[in-house]
């Protein structure tokens, strides 16, 4: 019989004008996946904080096996047995494996020198607890692959002995091959007796690990569910609060002209992809798969000519084109929407309107050289609207809006240079399902209206949903193009590594 380990009892949180969490029950049993979902702004990341220290409620108490805990750091929370592993990884990428599972906890000798050989064997003995042995733990965690940095996270998490462990979108930078490892993983810690509080926006993750799922919308709790006992379309309406149907929406051959907007020929890049040959027509999403190091974002940087090919050549409408910056490629009427929001895509510090019009400037700048101010305003207020940004106006910072809306403005970012070719790079990624289908809804429209689209993804429900043939890259080749109705999971996987992979849920008694 189910032994509950955490409970809170009406958990309240308010910040200036949010009113984050009201009133919150939640119940966690021993040795459970429970899942936590809602959308952005929902207040699952809130309740996490509260429950890692981070945050103290303004009401509401939370019970910690029947006991009344107060937490007021995430030191107090890891004392008491739970430990976090957050969406953005806390890893020092110059330090060891070692130095950073255990880093300001690492075993000394008298002198208070560190116990190297304490450290590594310590760390050698949690590696083989995970399977992960080809971990060595003297090597740098920048020179490992992002699936392996997420054991890393994880060990780190687990080094402390928690009772409970809360993973906050831990696939979010995952293959689907390395978010099947980390399940494996997920599933022995669960047969030790731990729990594990599981937030993502991943819904297929949920039917495949928890056991449990809670649902939260605009800081209320929803409902508790068995998994084995509801469905996406459950999940969905109750996360949203009205039915989504289809989020992908379905593909029209309005736009469709059958012109080569894109066509690469040999284009390689040494150590990085070699002997492309792809195009993509008007009116086209095409998706290209492959596991993270396949090539594709490489790829399409090297389209982009942020880092550029050094063989073959590429073909704009028909005609060989030298790209040789992001300026050229921008003029010919390529966009590029990066993976990497936060690093590479946005100006956080700066507005939204600031953002929405600095990869045109020119287009908003005078002779004389002064701003058109009236008219950059205009337009930002129309990409908010369009895009459904939601926003306190055009002059707020975007490092202050929901990870949902960050991504809207990226898009409406690329939207603002009418491309004629936009290369998307993981654009859902981190977002809920109702910016989901803004996003797909979006893409669709560009699409109809007779652009080429690259979506590079490695969401293959995504692939699957968006694309009207799929490229499947492999240790930097194409290895397979699929059309729109080959394109299974099994399918693309199958070309990727040669794995296959189902996925059932059912209730046991």
């Amino acid at each position: 019989m189910e032994t509950t380990i955490l409970k809170t009892r009406g958990i309240s949180k308010n910040f200036p004008g949010v009113k984050a969490l009201e009133n919150v029950d939640f119940s966690l049993g021993k040795g459970t996946v429970h899942a936590l979902v809602g959308e952005n702004g929902a207040g699952k990341s809130t309740l996490m904080l509260i429950l890692g220290g981070v945050y103290e409620p303004d009401a509401g108490e939370i019970l910690l096996e029947g006991r009344a805990v107060n937490f007021t750091s995430s030191h107090d929370a890891n004392a008491a047995g739970i430990s976090v592993v957050y969406q953005e990884l806390s890893l020092v990428p110059n330090l060891s494996v070692a130095e950073n599972i255990f880093a300001n906890r690492q075993p000394l000798k008298r002198g208070g020198l560190i116990d190297w050989e304490e450290l590594y064997r310590k760390t050698n003995a949690l590696l083989a607890r995970f399977g992960s042995e080809s971990i060595d733990p003297r090597t740098p965690v920048e020179q490992l692959s992002m699936a392996k940095r997420q054991v890393v996270e994880i060990l780190k998490a687990m080094s402390i002995d928690p009772k409970i462990l809360i993973l906050d979108e831990p696939t979010s930078s995952l293959t689907e091959v390395e978010t099947t490892e980390l399940f494996g993983n997920i599933r022995k810690l669960k047969a030790e007796g731990i729990s594990i509080i599981y937030i993502s926006h991943h819904l297929s993750e949920i039917f495949e690990i928890a056991d449990m799922v809670t649902i939260l919308r605009d800081g209320k709790h929803v409902c508790d569910e068995r998994v084995c006992e509801i469905d996406e379309e459950f999940l969905v309406s109750n996360m949203v609060g009205r039915s989504l149907g289809n989020i992908y929406g379905e593909p029209s051959d309005a736009g469709k002209s059958g012109e080569k907007v894109l066509e690469l020929a040999s284009f390689s890049r040494k150590n990085e992809f070699a002997d492309i040959d792809i195009h993509i027509k008007a009116g086209e999403i095409v998706g290209f798969a492959g596991l993270v190091g396949s090539g594709r974002t490489e790829l399409g940087r090297a389209i982009f000519a942020a880092e550029g090919a050094d063989a073959g050549e590429l073909f704009l409408h028909g005609k060989k084109t030298d790209l040789h910056s992001t300026g050229a490629a921008i003029r010919h009427g390529i966009g590029y929407l990066t993976e990497d929001r936060k690093n590479h895509g946005l100006y956080l510090d700066f507005s939204l309107k600031d953002n929405l019009v600095a990869n045109h400037l020119g287009d908003f700048t005078a002779r004389a050289g002064f701003l058109k101010r009236k008219e950059m305003e205009d337009f930002a207020a129309g990409k908010i609207n369009t895009f459904r940004i939601v926003a306190r106006g055009i002059d707020q910072l975007v490092g202050k809006l929901s990870g949902g809306n960050q991504q809207k403005v990226l898009l409406g970012v690329w939207f603002g240079i009418d491309p004629d070719i936009l290369i998307v790079d993981e654009p859902t990624r981190g977002v809920d399902v109702g910016a989901k289908r803004d996003i797909y809804d979006q893409l669709r429209t560009l699409a109809a209206s007779g652009k080429a689209i690259m979506l590079i993804s490695s969401d293959l429900l995504e692939i699957i949903g968006m694309s009207d043939r799929v490229y499947v890259m492999r240790d930097g080749r194409i290895a397979g193009e699929l059309a729109r109705g080959a394109a299974s999971e099994e399918a693309i996987i199958g070309l990727a590594t040669g794995l296959s992979i189902k996925k059932t849920k059912e209730c046991s008694e």
